[in-house]
C-alpha cells in the first residue's frame, strides 16, 4: 500500500518538492537561515508532500491488523514500561558486538563502507569543486542535474564496492552459520545420555539388578531342571515346562565364586548338576537371565534334559511329556 500510495503521489510530491526548491531559491537573499517563517514554510512543505504516504500507511496498517486478528484489537501492553529495554545489559552487548568474531567483523565491514563513502564522495567534490562553485551562475536545473549526476556516479561506486564487500561478507556469514549448526562437545555428551542413557544410571541399574539377581538366585537355582557347568568357571541354570514355556529358559547363570555358589545351592535342593564345558560357555555369553534358549543349542540341550529324565522320571514326567 505505502509503494503503491508513493507511486500515485509522485506528481504531488515533485511538485511540492520544486515549491520548496522556489521557495528557497526566491528568498535566499531577503531572508536569514534562522527566520522562523522559513522553518515553518518548510514544514508545511514537508508535510504536504509526506502526509498522503503517511496516511496510506497508517491506514493500510490498521487494516492489516484488523484482518489479521479477525477484528479490531486494542492493548496497551506494548505500551508498558520496560526497564530491560530502557537499560539494556551494556556488558552483554560489548561482549557479543565488540569481543567477537562476528562483532569485530562487522564493525570492520561498517568501518569499510562509511570510509569507501566518505573518501568517493570527497573526491567527487574535490575534482568537481570549481564546478559546484559555478553553478550559482547557472540555471537551476542545470545546476540540479549536475548534482543528480554527482549524486549518480556517488551511488554507482557505493554500489559496486557494496557488492564486492558482500561476497567475502556472504562466505563469513555461511561459514559462522555452518559453525552454529555444529554441536558443541557437551551437547554430544547430553545427546548421548537422551539416546543411550545416562551411563552412571545405566551402572547403578545394573547393580541394582545384580543385586536382586543375588538375592532370587537361590530360588531360581533352586527351582531349575539342571545346572550346567564347565565345570569351574560357569554355571547355568536352566528350566523348562512346556506347559508354559515355548522353550528351555535361563533362569540364573554366574561365573567364577558365583557359580561355586550356584553349585551348592543345586547339591543341598537335590539339582542335577551336568558338566558341558561348550554349552555352559556359549549360554553364559549368550544368553540374557529370563531368555529362552535359542534353538541352535536345543540338540546339546536335549541330551542333557533327557539324561536329567532319566535320572528322576517320576519327577520330571509332567514337564517333558
Amino acid at each position: 500500500f505505502p509503494i503503491i500510495a508513493l507511486i500515485i503521489c509522485a506528481p504531488w510530491v515533485y511538485t511540492n518538492c520544486i515549491k520548496v526548491i522556489k521557495f528557497y531559491f526566491d528568498r535566499c537573499v531577503e531572508a536569514e537561515f534562522s527566520d522562523k517563517n522559513l522553518a515553518i514554510a518548510f514544514f508545511i512543505y514537508f508535510l504536504k508532500m509526506m502526509l498522503p504516504v503517511a496516511l496510506t500507511a497508517i491506514i493500510a496498517g490498521i487494516t492489516g491488523n484488523i484482518i489479521q486478528n479477525k477484528g479490531f484489537m486494542f492493548s496497551t501492553k506494548p505500551l508498558e514500561p520496560k526497564f530491560s529495554k530502557i537499560l539494556p545489559k551494556f556488558g552483554e552487548y560489548f561482549r557479543k558486538t565488540l569481543f567477537s568474531f562476528e562483532g569485530l567483523f562487522n564493525v570492520a565491514k561498517s568501518i569499510i563502507k562509511v570510509a569507501i563513502i566518505v573518501i568517493t564522495a570527497y573526491l567527487l567534490i574535490k575534482n568537481n569543486l570549481k564546478t559546484l562553485m559555478s553553478l550559482m551562475n547557472v540555471g537551476l536545473w542545470q545546476g540540479f542535474s549536475y548534482v543528480a549526476g554527482m549524486s549518480a556516479k556517488l551511488l554507482v561506486i557505493a554500489a559496486v564496492v557494496f557488492i564486492i564487500i558482500a561476497i567475502p561478507d556472504y562466505l563469513v556469514q555461511r561459514y559462522q552459520f555452518m559453525e552454529s549448526l555444529k554441536m558443541t562437545k557437551q551437547e554430544v555428551k547430553e545427546e548421548f545420555k537422551e539416546l543411550e542413557g545416562d551411563p552412571l544410571v545405566k551402572s547403578r541399574l545394573r547393580q541394582r539388578m545384580h543385586e536382586m539377581m543375588q538375592q532370587s538366585m537361590p530360588k531360581l537355582v533352586a527351582e531349575a531342571d539342571v545346572v550346567i557347568t564347565n565345570p569351574t568357571h560357569f554355571a547355568c541354570a536352566v528350566k523348562f515346562d512346556k506347559t508354559k514355556m515355548p522353550g528351555p529358559m535361563l533362569t540364573a547363570k554366574g561365573a567364577d565364586a558365583l557359580a561355586q555358589r550356584m553349585k551348592e545351592i543345586a547339591r543341598s535342593n537335590d539339582v542335577p548338576i551336568v558338566e558341558n564345558r561348550p554349552l555352559a560357555r556359549a549360554l553364559y555369553k549368550e544368553v540374557e537371565i529370563g531368555d529362552i534358549i535359542p534353538e541352535e543349542y536345543y540338540e546339546a540341550l536335549a541330551k542333557i534334559l533327557a539324561h536329567v529324565y532319566n535320572m528322576n522320571s517320576s519327577k520330571y514326567r509332567a514337564k517333558f511329556l
